[in-house]
């Protein structure tokens, strides 16, 4: 009997993410997961020739930008630290590229930007 390989589940999700990047239904994608993965991932994206930023996203994961060179460009400019440091600007612009419902994004935008009246330097928005 041959044995089969198993593909955790996060690898599932990652080949899906190619594959609609691959026939255009998404421009960029945002793909997190634990370190273990790394070399796997890597390997996956480099032989299906797809350009990504790799970047730590704590301690255990990682998060790969993956997508058309334009849109990484725009994230090496705009992600320059962990999410949860983004701006409500700089969130609101990341989750737009992402292809997040719209509605939703400005929902978030307004209430982050009024959340942090006041304690500017923790979000380090410009009053």
């Amino acid at each position: 009997m041959r044995q089969t390989e198993i593909t955790p589940i996060e690898m599932k999700v990652l080949m899906n993410h190619i594959y609609e990047l691959q026939k255009g239904v998404r421009q960029m994608v945002l793909f997190t997961c634990p370190k273990q993965y790394e070399a796997y991932a890597t390997k996956r994206l480099c032989s299906q020739n797809m350009d990504f930023v790799l970047q730590p996203a704590g301690k255990n994961n990682l998060n790969f930008y993956i997508g058309r060179k334009e849109c990484l460009n725009a994230i090496r400019l705009i992600v320059t630290r962990p999410l949860n440091e983004l701006t409500p600007e700089e969130d609101f612009i990341l989750g737009t590229m992402l292809g997040y419902d719209l509605c939703a994004q400005c929902e978030r935008y307004c209430e982050r930007k009024t959340a942090c009246k006041g304690r500017c330097d923790k979000c380090q928005h410009a009053q």
